[in-house]
């Protein structure tokens, strides 16, 4: 049975799910045992599970993230938080270094079952050095999985399939997304965890998103649908490995992508998806993919400008709008 539940209600039922069935698993990171997280997702885990499970960590992020290393091969299941990606710069030693590669330099010996969260994105005013995305940094990384969930039902079963992985796992949380709210059913079965999702179908474009940018890709293609333009709107839910395959078939149906990201656009997650659905649609694509995205500056503080930095509802509607329109001109020349 389904319920109404904000984001941070989603993780936090899946913590406590995973850590009542697997006497292995602990969570790590800063403020998470006696204040109940930045953002409400392991709130009220310390006094049910204790310290030893549950444990504040000092305000060293390579030191921490290193002992969920170290912890997991040991055959503990650590869920690391950082309690934001900016400060994950300063782990990335321990995720790239060592959860990344200890498996594969170990010829397998050694699994890692580690799941780091990190909160990121441009929320509201926190300034340039703590609205940063960072997915591209981890997506060009052998070895890592990264899962982005954009709704409650899926960071639930996201973050419990992780959890249960035998292999390094980032997840990637908007800090917009924590108190967003919606529907949650702790008993459907789940699909796999790096499938895309058909959220929304139409004939005219395929648009690529995911986290906080499915949200206004939803809204932008019913604000399409009132031009008479069919989004189909598709949620990646993983950006490593990234189902290519249900992009693929979007876009055989509608022949023009759209790949809409918050980040800033060059060299981005935007452009990875965009060389790869070419590769692979070529010959079904009737003008060539665009993106949305971030502006090419560090995210400002002021709330106009950093409302401008990033995508709106509009940014997606016109860029659709002026794809379709060009592709259209094509096929009557």
């Amino acid at each position: 049975m389904s319920e109404k539940v904000y984001y941070w209600q989603a993780l936090n039922h899946a913590l406590d799910a995973d850590l009542e069935a697997d006497e292995s698993v602990i969570v790590l990171g800063e403020d998470v045992a006696l204040y109940g997280g930045s953002y409400r997702v392991t709130e009220g885990l310390y006094a049910k599970y204790g310290e030893w499970r549950v444990r504040d960590t000092p305000i060293s992020e390579g030191s921490f993230t290193g002992l969920g290393v170290g912890a997991a091969l040991v055959g503990l299941r650590p869920v690391v938080e950082i309690m934001t990606i900016n400060f994950a710069l300063l782990a990335l030693d321990a995720i790239i270094n060592m959860a990344a590669k200890i498996p594969f330099m170990s010829g397998g010996q050694f699994s890692m079952p580690l799941v780091v969260r990190m909160p990121g994105g441009v929320a509201k005013q926190l300034g340039a050095q703590h609205s940063q995305r960072l997915e591209q940094m981890l997506m060009n990384v052998p070895g890592l999985r990264i899962a982005v969930p954009a709704t409650p039902q899926d960071a639930y079963w996201q973050l419990r399939q992780a959890i249960r992985s035998d292999e390094p796992i980032i997840m990637l949380e908007h800090e917009l997304l924590y108190f967003s709210q919606g529907s949650l059913d702790v008993n459907l079965e789940a699909p796999p965890m790096h499938r895309a999702q058909v959220c929304h179908q139409g004939n005219d474009l395929t648009i690529v998103t995911y986290s906080r940018m499915l949200d206004l890709s939803l809204r932008a293609a019913e604000q399409l649908a009132e031009k008479g333009i069919g989004a189909e709107v598709i949620d990646l839910r993983s950006l490593r490995p990234v189902d290519w395959e249900t992009c693929a078939a979007s876009l055989e149906k509608t022949h023009r992508l759209l790949v809409v990201e918050e980040d800033s656009c060059f060299a981005g997650a935007g452009a990875e998806i965009v060389a790869g659905l070419t590769e692979r649609c070529f010959y079904f694509l009737d003008a060539p993919p665009q993106r949305v995205a971030g502006l090419e500056m560090p995210t400002p503080f002021n709330a106009a400008l950093e409302a401008g930095s990033i995508p709106r509802v509009a940014d997606i509607v016109d860029a659709a709008e002026k794809l379709c329109a060009d592709s259209q001109i094509k096929d009557k020349g």
